[in-house]
């Protein structure tokens, strides 16, 4: 592989701003890219751009001006046959531009996992409007979940439980998509036991590793907790390490895959993939002395990855913000890690929206259970308190 000096990122988020601190302790230079200025990641990058990033003639100039020797995406809202590009003139695309033109778009990842590699999923079908959704929801059957084929974070999604939710899901759906396609991927429920994170470590001229299984629980489509590790069947885990190794050595590359399964007491289904750490992956900036992100920062830039080494018990708890405001402090932090075997991120997002992640409090415990109770905790101790709501 060629020498990498530096490194662009597309998306500048609360993943990004880890994976940028992972590159600077390695030496490497690093290039933050937003639609919004203040990104968490643009404030400890050696450079920042603020574009928009589905624009062709802006991803052109930003890559000209700063020539990078590798592109990093981290989020769904690119042109991606601009990344084709890039790669074809040298630039590397972590992990490839066929891969993040793939798992950027829930049609395509789905019909590569599902039809081309035989994959056992949910059923699912795609509608392109409102009329369409509603006869492909009754051919589903209720309940069903309605998600946008590119968003991230979980927004837009939702269940439907009758025809009587659909139109609310579409315009739902409609205003949480990213990109400019207006398609949603509508797929039977799956009454699961537990819905996994199997991070897959692709690694450049070595074995894929894994990190243990993470558990995590969401509301409105968006991740709340995650722990680690899951309470899965080595014959369930097997069955899930299988699959996201055929669709990670499908995709190429290299770098951290963060792929979602559905458990039941009988069968593991695969559910989505990201090509790039994952947001329930923060646990494991407390649960293990390699997180996700500096096991990112090593298989891209193709560094050994000797062992990684567990703590114990472990689990993430998110801090969210309830309002929209451009002026709010954080209160609480000392009670917030007060506790031992606690931490504390808070993201350095410039504006605050309902829902929105804010922070995560991280703890270990003797059990998972502890874990969990103990980051919540630490989560709710920490409040925001607003100067202004818009």
């Amino acid at each position: 592989m060629k020498r990498i000096d530096t490194i662009m990122l597309l998306g500048a988020g609360e993943l990004g701003k880890e994976v940028t601190i992972a590159l600077k302790r390695l030496g490497k230079t690093v290039i933050a890219v937003d639609r919004y200025a203040g990104a968490p990641a643009m404030q400890v990058a050696d450079d920042f751009a603020v574009i928009n990033m589905l624009d062709a003639d802006e991803l052109e100039r930003v890559v000209a001006k700063f020539s990078p020797d590798m592109i990093v995406p981290e989020i769904e809202a690119i042109r991606t046959t601009k990344l084709a590009e890039f790669e074809q003139r040298g630039v590397i695309v972590i992990p490839t531009a066929e891969a993040t033109y793939l798992t950027m778009n829930r049609t395509a990842i789905r019909e590569v996992a599902s039809v081309e590699l035989g994959l056992r999923t949910a059923k699912y079908m795609y509608a392109s409007s409102l009329e369409e959704m509603q006869d492909v929801c009754a051919d589903i059957g209720f309940p069903c979940v309605v998600k946008p084929v590119m968003s991230s974070s979980g927004k837009g999604q939702s269940k439907v439980e009758s025809a009587d939710g659909v139109s609310d899901a579409w315009d739902y759906a409609c205003a949480g998509m990213r990109g400019d396609e207006q398609q949603v991927l509508i797929e039977e429920f799956i009454n699961f036991d537990l819905e996994i994170t199997l991070l897959t470590v692709k690694q450049r001229g070595a074995e894929t590793l894994f990190v243990a299984p993470i558990g995590h629980r969401q509301e409105r489509g968006d991740y709340q907790e995650s722990w680690l590790p899951a309470a899965i069947s080595d014959e369930h885990l097997r069955t899930a390490q299988e699959m996201a190794k055929k669709v990670t050595d499908r995709l190429g590359g290299a770098g951290v895959f963060g792929v979602e399964f559905f458990v039941t007491d009988k069968e593991v289904m695969f559910s989505e993939l990201s090509p790039r750490p994952h947001d329930t992956g923060m646990v494991t900036m407390i649960s293990q002395d390699l997180s996700e992100f500096d096991l990112h920062a090593r298989a891209i830039l193709g560094l050994p990855i000797p062992i990684i080494n567990y703590y114990g018990p472990s689990a993430s708890a998110v801090i969210l913000a309830d309002r929209e405001s451009d002026s709010f402090r954080f209160k609480g932090l000392e009670n917030a890690i007060s506790t031992v075997n606690t931490d504390i991120r808070i993201f350095g997002k410039p504006t605050t929206r309902k829902y929105r992640r804010m922070g995560v409090g991280l703890a270990r415990g003797d059990s998972t259970d502890v874990a969990r109770a103990t980051a919540k905790k630490v989560a709710d101790s920490v409040e925001i308190v607003y100067e202004n709501s818009l």
